[in-house]
């Protein structure tokens, strides 16, 4: 048996970019816990942290700008902040791997898909050059790559995006690794296409026991794949339960503006306009005092603009809510509002 109880730990990890024009809270004390086998959904709009914090967690930050400033990442166990480079190197892609969201610059233009995907292989399971290309000719099938044998020596100019969209996700796959984390991993591919990779993932998870972080705006792609959910905004968690009590009732004002300005079948026949959340998200460079959310937020007071709400765990469960609405109140019941 593990002597851990969750694979992944984070705990107030934060993760600031310093620029010419002022610094960068990209990341901001966010915490976060998965077991063995699950799926963790991560969304919120662009710009709120999620991709960041998927990079922490490999430890892919670029410094300079960008620089972790304190918190602890622990990978079974092992707090990753603490191991050498030559080490994290060889958890990449074997024990943790990453399917990146642009999959043109993830690539490199001057070698053909196979001998990048094959090089992973050689370098963690210690396959022959032979046997490598050959799962990769393996993964690339079980992804939906038509011609497998012939597209291991194109180059990936040659493959449409969402081609190479999936040569990114048969990298990733190829080492069986405990932890995946999916950044956008369907963005690229048509809906055909999209359920086909969802199914592989789940799958896999089945098979391999694999923990998956999900990053996604597709709240049906959270749906479908995940047991919790982290809701981020401006660089904060402001919603972290499972995906069940997110969808029926949730807790903040803005994961519930992200439910409810989606069409859903539910809702029946209601002629009801869709919810819309007003204004943008803050410039990260001259974030908003107390609350991030409290310029958009219908259901602001007086303390949302001079406090920030603390992330509070609700007795009894695995839900927190950094809401002041929510922590006076101890529930939201949006729908009585009349918001819609």
């Amino acid at each position: 048996m593990p002597e851990y109880d969750y694979l992944v730990d984070v705990r107030n990890l934060k993760t600031f970019f310093y620029t010419e024009d002022g610094v960068v809270p990209a990341v901001d004390r966010v915490s976060l816990r998965i077991k063995s086998g699950e799926t963790l959904g991560v969304v919120g709009e662009s710009g709120c942290g999620k991709s960041v914090t998927s990079l922490s967690i490999m430890r892919l930050i670029q410094e300079p700008p960008g620089k972790i400033l304190e918190g602890e990442i622990f990978f079974k166990g092992e707090n990753l902040l603490l191991k050498p480079e030559e080490e994290m190197r060889k958890i990449r892609g074997g024990d943790i791997a990453m399917i990146f969201q642009e999959p043109m610059t993830s690539l490199n233009p001057v070698y053909t898909v196979g001998d990048q995907v094959s090089e992973a292989i050689i370098l963690h399971q210690g396959l022959s050059k032979k046997d490598a290309i050959d799962k990769v000719v393996q993964m690339f099938k079980l992804v939906g790559i038509s011609d497998a044998e012939r597209r291991v020596n194109s180059y990936p100019h040659q493959l449409s995006g969402g081609m190479r969209q999936r040569v990114m996700i048969a990298m990733a796959l190829s080492c069986s690794p405990d932890l995946l984390i999916a950044d956008e991993p369907t963005t690229a591919l048509d809906v055909t296409i999209q359920a086909q990779i969802l199914e592989l993932m789940k799958e896999l998870k089945g098979r391999l026991g694999m923990a998956i972080i999900l990053v996604t705006h597709n709240l049906g792609v959270v749906a479908e794949m995940a047991q919790n959910i982290m809701v981020m905004y401006a660089g904060k968690v402001v919603e972290y339960a499972s995906a069940r009590d997110i969808f029926k009732t949730p807790q903040h004002p803005y994961s519930y503006g992200l439910l409810y300005s989606v069409p859903r079948l539910d809702r029946g026949k209601s002629k009801e306009p869709l919810l819309t959340i007003e204004g943008i998200v803050p410039n990260p460079y001259n974030m908003p005092p107390g609350c991030r959310f409290h310029p958009r937020c219908k259901f602001r007071m007086d303390i949302c603009d001079k406090e920030e709400p603390p992330l509070t765990a609700i007795e009894n469960s695995e839900r927190s809510v950094a809401c002041w609405l929510f922590i006076r109140r101890g529930k939201q019941d949006f729908l009585s509002e009349g918001v819609i």
